[in-house]
């Protein structure tokens, strides 16, 4: 590991020959990075042995309905992803409510009785989430208009290369003002050529 990082420091890695200065920590870092979100990347789910259910279709139940539940401290996170002990029991919950006979909708509602509808990872298209559902809409749509805004004004000054050519003539004190700046000497005493 040593000699490779060595290697890749110093440029001297396949192809590049150590010509092309700092191209080797560059790839050095780009296989590194790799390597290490790679590793990171694998789903892991919290779910414990003791908490699965001995019937297989009832836990397959319980997984995905604590897909489509947020765990209520990690944020952006079901229930079926966390380690924090809240996800750990409302998953409980979710397994003790099947048990029991609910339906899927019937758990469901339970919980969203308990905790409100932001324990929904995908709430509902309703009056109180309407907002939430039509702000990326609303935020392509400006982001859109602002697009066609910069490219009729770029056409436009495109088309009439002119406005970038005309001179702007000085008012007389400011002429002036530029020729005695002009006529002092600097303060290092050296004038550049």
């Amino acid at each position: 590991m040593k000699r490779l990082l060595c290697l890749a420091i110093w440029g001297k890695w396949v192809g590049f020959g150590g010509k092309v200065p700092g191209s080797g920590l560059v790839i050095f870092m780009l296989i590194y990075m790799l390597i290490f979100m790679g590793i990171g990347m694998g789903v892991t789910y919290a779910v414990q042995p003791e908490e699965m259910l001995k019937d297989p279709q009832l836990e397959q139940r319980a997984r995905d309905l604590s897909i489509n539940l947020r765990c209520l401290v990690c944020p952006n996170q079901s229930i079926d992803d966390s380690n924090a002990p809240l996800a750990r029991d409302l998953r409980l919950l979710v397994r003790e409510r099947l048990v029991a006979g609910d339906s899927d909708q019937d758990v469901l509602d339970f919980i969203v009785a308990r905790y409100g509808q932001y324990v929904l990872l995908a709430p509902p298209f309703n009056l109180t989430t309407v907002f939430l559902w039509i702000s990326p809409f609303i935020a392509f749509g400006l982001i859109f208009l602002l697009g066609v805004a910069v490219f009729k004004r770029h056409a436009r000054h495109r088309a009439d290369p002119e406005v970038f050519k005309q001179d702007v003539a000085l008012q007389p004190e400011e002429a002036q003002r530029l020729k005695d700046l002009l006529a002092q000497p600097p303060p290092n005493g050296k004038r550049k050529s």
